[in-house]
């Protein structure tokens, strides 16, 4: 009688701990979850009020046949291949660095870690003043070092300017995603890589043996967070290109599709826009 007293006390005590948890979960994932879900088969204009009025499957067929959606898809395949064949090995790199014996790790790490600190309007302003044509950092400096032939409008030249966003997206998470590699790089036992040099295993024989093995959980979550914020992206886009050069559909990087991958349906973006 006593050990179930016991064990009822510990299961009202764990359901205590959990259950604000839970109720924030219910209430700000599962519910517009599932609101958005029950919206996605409706027509709404997204007023307070206003009539909702089933529709079956027709914003999911608008959305499949817009043009728009396919090139903003394009368009995050693009982030998708940044993310994952330069974000990925940079941020590795530089948790290397950062948990190396160099002198300076505790200034890199501060360096690195900075532009995350900052607003991505601001990361945005900053980098389309660098990548203007005419007066940008960029440009001028390619210009003082004879390579005018390398100028570009970066931002406005199609294909180009997806790619200028991916490069700046890049710069500024870097930082981040470095803290979560060297997370994973410091709780490697020292005695392994001991152990690896008495074996004649030095320098990028230790990272590809030790290291990166060792780290493949941390590379999951990478991956987790690289696909989601890739899908998310919309603000940075738009603070840069305004949805693309010359408002052109063919070229536009993200513009209300993104929103609606941000919202997490589909259809219930195409009824807001």
């Amino acid at each position: 009688m006593a050990a179930k007293s016991a064990r009822l006390k510990d299961m009202i005590l764990i359901v205590g701990f959990l259950l604000p948890s839970l109720v924030l979960l219910a209430a700000f994932i599962i519910y517009p979850v599932l609101r958005t879900t029950h919206l996605s088969f409706h027509s709404w204009n997204g007023v307070f009020g206003a009539p909702i009025t089933f529709i079956g499957l027709r914003n999911y067929v608008n959305v499949l046949n817009d043009p728009d959606f396919w090139n903003a898809m394009v368009n995050v395949g693009y982030f998708l291949l940044g993310g994952f064949f330069i974000l990925m090995p940079l941020s590795f790199g530089l948790g290397l660095l950062v948990t190396s014996k160099l002198r300076g790790r505790g200034f890199m790490k501060t360096a690195f870690f900075m532009p995350v600190m900052l607003s991505v309007t601001a990361v945005s302003l900053m980098w389309v003043y660098i990548l203007n044509p005419s007066f940008g950092a960029l440009n001028e400096g390619l210009r003082a070092v004879g390579l005018d032939v390398l100028t570009q409008s970066w931002l406005t030249t199609p294909t180009l300017n997806v790619w200028s966003v991916v490069l700046v997206n890049t710069w500024m998470f870097a930082g981040y995603n470095m803290l979560i590699f060297a997370a994973g790089l410091v709780s490697i036992p020292g005695e392994l890589y001991e152990a690896a040099e008495i074996d004649g295993c030095t320098g990028i024989k230790k990272i590809r043996h030790i290291s990166i093995p060792l780290s493949r959980e941390f590379f999951k979550v990478f991956s987790v967070l690289c696909v989601t914020g890739c899908l998310r992206v919309f603000d940075m886009v738009w603070a840069m290109t305004r949805g693309g050069p010359n408002g052109h559909r063919k070229h536009q990087p993200l513009c209300f599709t993104i929103k609606l991958l941000h919202l997490e349906c589909l259809a219930l973006a195409v009824q807001l826009v």
